[in-house]
């Protein structure tokens, strides 16, 4: 696998922080910042946020993205938010399955894939997140795990809408923890994803596929786990509220 034939990407997920006129401040502080980027940079706001967070990166290379969407395009969902909506107010990226969604809200494998499938039609690109419980990792079955995961989430989805997808490693017990994986069970993991794509999909699409590691990443240990051959990029989380520590990711995965 050759990690010069795909691009990194750096994303930020703020979660349920910053209000509009932070996220304002927050974009304006970090395109000086990231400007001259070897990498792809997003940044994923809260809903009410996206307009105002996409209004700040005109004419930047910052993108944006949304951190879930719903399956149908309209209906009774009370308290959902379509994809094409999220499209309408300028996101072009979305994360789903994050282990927050899996664990406070009922999502399912099942789920996720309806709403990568609603991302991928509304012409959104897709984060789609991955990873094992402590428990599933202690009991050596992260493989099974994930590779479940991935399969289930990828039903439906072509060779050549891979192109719009990023998968996201994210242990579950190395979120919001302060515990990070090591570099080496980083890579690991996310040479087995690779490695399942290219069954899946056969190996150019494996070796173009952007494969993220998310799990406590920061400004020390960027540099560290970006240097390994399959971890393409970050999902970051606490570290993308802060321009300074978002901004050092960046350039680590620019080198």
């Amino acid at each position: 696998m050759n990690k010069a034939k795909r691009a990194a990407v750096i994303a930020g997920n703020w979660k349920m922080n910053k209000s509009r006129a932070e996220a304002k401040a927050l974009v304006e502080e970090l395109r000086p910042l990231v400007e001259n980027a070897g990498c792809g940079v997003v940044v994923c706001t809260p809903y009410l946020d996206i307009e105002t967070a996409v209004k700040a990166a005109e004419g930047s290379n910052i993108k944006v993205g949304a951190q879930n969407c719903h399956w149908a395009d309209h209906g009774a969902f009370t308290g959902e938010i379509p994809a094409e909506m999220l499209r309408e107010a300028g996101a072009e990226y979305v994360i789903i399955g994050h282990s927050e969604r899996r664990q406070y809200f009922g999502e399912t494998d099942e789920t996720v894939n309806k709403r990568t499938r609603a991302a991928l039609d509304a012409g959104l690109r897709v984060i789609l997140c991955c990873g094992e419980l402590l428990g599933e990792r202690q009991q050596n079955i992260m493989e099974e795990v994930v590779g479940r995961q991935i399969k289930v989430a990828l039903l439906g989805v072509s060779k050549e809408e891979m192109k719009n997808i990023i998968i996201a490693y994210e242990p579950v017990w190395a979120i919001g923890t302060g515990v990070t994986a090591t570099a080496d069970q980083a890579e690991e993991a996310c040479a087995f994803i690779r490695g399942l794509i290219a069954k899946l999909y056969g190996k150019e699409t494996a070796e173009a596929t952007t494969v993220q590691y998310g799990g406590s990443m920061n400004a020390k240990n960027a540099g560290e786990l970006l240097s390994k051959e399959d971890v393409d990029g970050g999902l970051i989380g606490g570290a993308s509220l802060k321009a300074p520590d978002f901004a050092a990711i960046v350039a680590a995965a620019g080198k």
